[in-house]
């Protein structure tokens, strides 16, 4: 059985140094205040895709929503072992919340036509909702697993999946096509140093045009002549819009997106004082007592 396999990934900051300054006065991310990375459980869920490719056969195909340097993202993708990668760029898509973003992907889904499996990372480490790979597979209107760990066989039109829940795991089988979303349940393979000398000149129309100086770039023509040599190559990181994908103009961005942020701030747990305490029975009873005084034990 061969597989049409969709990734959808993202590109977040790296939120292990968050300052105050990490949020606009809007209530969006300051993305630039801060690093990028490719958000660690979509290495799961592309991990994932491409092991399901190995087994069954089939494509892969990335695909994220971001700025133009997203793009990063798509290149480590085909690094990998992505057959096909897709950006979807437009400043309209600027302040997107989980239900604006996951409109937007099943715009691109519903362009993309045929897929059997579509992976997602369970959650994303700037928002920690969990929200946009169930929202997906909504409006998509096809069922869902959560909190995937491993994907043990598909055949005859169904996939059969172990799912991560409290205390333990529980196995599901769901007919295709299915969406999943991944938990950190494998390691994701390193970039392949062939693939690395292949795809790095990989760009989008956004990139060759930032290259090139711009539109007097497009309107000589040469632009369409590039783009036609890198696509003969597999050099081409495909390019969509807001009007490419046929997404409403008030479902997306911050005219599509309820939810709004009042604050943001980094805790950092410090270390305070503390008590050597005798390996004697005496002095742990009366570290219980005092445990129980300070409401710490009950």
């Amino acid at each position: 059985m061969s597989l049409n396999i969709l990734v959808f990934a993202k590109q977040v900051p790296d939120t292990k140094n968050v300052t105050g300054k990490a949020m606009k006065d809007d209530g969006t991310v300051n993305r630039a205040a801060l690093p990028t990375i490719f958000n660690p459980e979509d290495l799961n869920a592309l991990e994932l895709a491409l092991q399901l490719r190995e087994r069954f056969g089939g494509k892969v195909t990335v695909v994220t929503m971001g700025p133009p340097a997203a793009a990063a993202i798509l290149r480590h993708s085909l690094f990998m072992g992505a057959d096909e990668t897709i950006l979807i760029t437009d400043r309209k898509f600027a302040g997107a919340d989980t239900l604006a973003t996951s409109y937007t992907l099943s715009c691109a889904a519903k362009k993309i036509g045929k897929f059997d499996v579509i992976l997602c990372g369970r959650q994303a480490i700037d928002g920690d909702t969990a929200q946009v790979g169930p929202q997906l597979a909504e409006k998509l209107d096809i069922p869902q697993l959560t909190y995937v760990e491993e994907v043990q066989d598909v055949k005859g039109g169904k996939l059969r999946a172990r799912c991560q829940i409290d205390g333990g795991y529980e196995v599901i089988e769901t007919p295709l096509p299915v969406l999943l979303t991944v938990v950190d349940a494998n390691v994701p393979r390193p970039a392949g140093a062939r693939r690395i000398m292949q795809y790095k000149k990989a760009v989008t129309r956004s990139e060759l045009l930032a290259k090139h100086g711009g539109a007097a770039y497009e309107d000589a023509n040469l632009l369409a002549e590039e783009e036609k040599k890198l696509k003969a190559r597999n050099l081409w990181i495909h390019e969509w819009t807001a009007a490419d994908v046929g997404a409403d103009p008030n479902r997306i961005g911050l005219p599509g997106s309820p939810t709004k942020v009042k604050q943001i701030q980094s805790v950092v747990l410090a270390g305070g004082t503390y008590k050597d305490i005798a390996l004697t029975d005496a002095a742990i009873k009366d570290l219980v007592h005092e445990l129980v005084a300070e409401h710490i034990l009950s």
